[in-house]
């Protein structure tokens, strides 16, 4: 089939934010125990954090990465993980039904974010407490010294503090399986509250109101609307969470998955503006998507009640569930004007990019790819490209693009990449590509991922889903010209 995409730079959709690139460590499974901390592991250094899997993880180019949680947050109490190892008590985490036992906590965190090359975007219990607490660690990681939390924090052996500027106000308030689940009205009151306190301890950070567990929730929207109203003024961004699997085995519908979530932002982006009009305020509040991801592969799968940090939500990817995963990408990078920070769940063994062996490797899972590419190459603007191709329907959707695309112009660089997935099944698309305002720019690198069994997967033993190179489009000194392979994610690059 033929297709063709426009590229314009008048065509702006808005700035990338970096944060876009981030993700997620809970306590939960092996993310934390087993995954980046592991003391006595020969890859471990004298911290115990496991260096080989810091490598993978500057790979990706991973700029913020949310932490403690998650459901795990709203049972936390931040002091259980801080001072000396030996006096800190293991806890029963309700959220999960393990024991966490509390060996790693806020300064391990930090210290792991600076070796990782990342931020810490940290989150504040609103279930089981509250405001004071949200504010006393605050004033734990961010204020100098001469109070109570600061001098603890120094007395633990950190003199200068750690500096975070983000944080999320609780993990999915309005879900019955959170502890302490609150309605709107009164989790917008509790954010609202510990936001003030937060900002008073220090005005320089930002924070982010909890929105809604999913779409499919009955609240969504209203709950939106009514938390919105009432924290607005002492937020910054709400959150959106959403998880996809192909539970029917149905890949056409699995790989259109990415048009109910762009529906999902518009949404959202319409709730916040609404609420913005009716304050008649110029403050705008922006989307972090602090929860993404393909998961369903291990729901369901059993773990010994109270163990610690069990083999616990280990999804295992495959070529499909990469396809998905570019797509949802270039769907956030779509709405890159109001979508600025993004949080892939998981970053290691836990649904994640990163799988890990305890005592032993580690290797990157098929989903890894499409995000290390355009985490690399997607910089500066997002560009919106006029798309010209053919349709299909499938048992879930209507009208479905065969072809997913966003672009990307870094001006400082004069780059322009163009991101895109083929979805369909069995037929290449002949692709034409137009660049109007871009004069100069050549293809300069053309690589997919492509040829693949849609459930062949990677292993530690051989990672045999990556991307490879292919040979240059052809060009006509006006348009270019490629082949986009049966179900494949794309990445071409133009210079200037």
């Amino acid at each position: 089939m033929k297709a063709k995409i426009t590229l314009a730079g008048e065509l702006k959709i808005g700035e990338i934010d970096r944060r876009i690139f981030g993700s997620f460590i809970e306590h939960l499974g092996r993310a934390v125990y087993g995954g980046i901390f592991e003391p006595g592991h020969p890859e471990a250094d004298q911290d115990g954090l496991r260096m080989d899997v810091i490598k993978m993880i500057n790979e990706l180019g991973v700029p913020v990465v949310r932490y403690p949680g998650g459901n795990f947050v709203s049972g936390y109490n931040w002091e259980d993980g801080v001072g000396p190892v030996e006096k800190r008590p293991a806890r029963l985490d309700l959220a999960w039904g393990v024991t966490e036992p509390n060996k790693f906590g806020t300064d391990e965190f930090m210290k792991w974010c600076r070796k990782a090359g990342t931020s810490p975007m940290m989150a504040v219990n609103l279930g089981t407490r509250g405001p004071d607490a949200a504010r006393a660690l605050v004033e734990y990681c961010n204020h100098k010294s001469g109070s109570k939390y600061a001098d603890m924090r120094i007395n633990n052996g950190y003199k200068d503090p750690w500096g975070v500027k983000l944080w999320c106000l609780g993990n999915e308030m309005d879900g019955p399986w959170q502890m302490c689940a609150k309605t709107a009205g009164e989790y917008g009151r509790t954010a609202n509250e510990a936001a003030k306190l937060m900002k008073w301890v220090d005005g320089s950070i930002e924070t982010v109101l909890c929105g809604s567990s999913s779409r499919g929730m009955h609240t969504f929207g209203d709950w939106e609307a009514t938390t919105l109203d009432i924290a607005y003024d002492n937020v910054d961004y709400i959150s959106l969470h959403q998880y996809y699997g192909n539970h029917s085995n149905d890949t056409p519908s699995f790989l259109a998955k990415s048009m109910e979530l762009d529906d999902f932002i518009y949404s959202v982006i319409c709730t916040c503006d609404f609420v913005k009009a009716k304050k008649r305020t110029k403050k705008q509040i922006n989307l972090s998507f602090d929860e993404w991801n393909v998961w369903y592969h291990s729901n369901g799968a059993p773990i010994e009640r109270w163990s610690v940090a069990p083999n616990q939500l280990e999804d295992i990817y495959n070529f499909e569930d990469a396809l998905v995963t570019a797509c949802m990408l270039i769907t956030l990078l779509r709405h890159a004007d109001r979508v600025k920070i993004a949080c892939l769940a998981q970053l290691v063994n836990v649904i994640a990019p990163i799988f890990t062996k305890t005592g032993g490797g580690a290797f990157r899972q098929t989903i890894f790819y499409p995000f290390r590419e355009m985490s690399k190459y997607a910089r500066g603007n997002a560009i919106k490209p006029l798309i010209d191709c053919p349709k299909y329907d499938c048992k879930e959707f209507t009208d479905v693009p065969y072809l997913e695309a966003v672009a990307s112009y870094d001006e400082e660089k004069q780059e322009v990449a163009l991101f895109c997935v083929n979805r369909s099944m069995d037929e290449s698309i002949e692709l034409d590509i137009s660049l109007l305002g871009f004069e100069g720019y050549k293809a300069v690198h053309f690589e997919s991922m492509d040829g693949y069994d849609v459930k062949q997967e990677n292993t530690f033993a051989e990672e045999t889903v990556t991307m490879h190179d292919n040979a240059l489009p052809s060009e006509d000194g006006k348009n270019t010209v490629c082949e986009l392979k049966p179900l494949s994610f794309n990445v071409l690059r133009f210079k200037k």
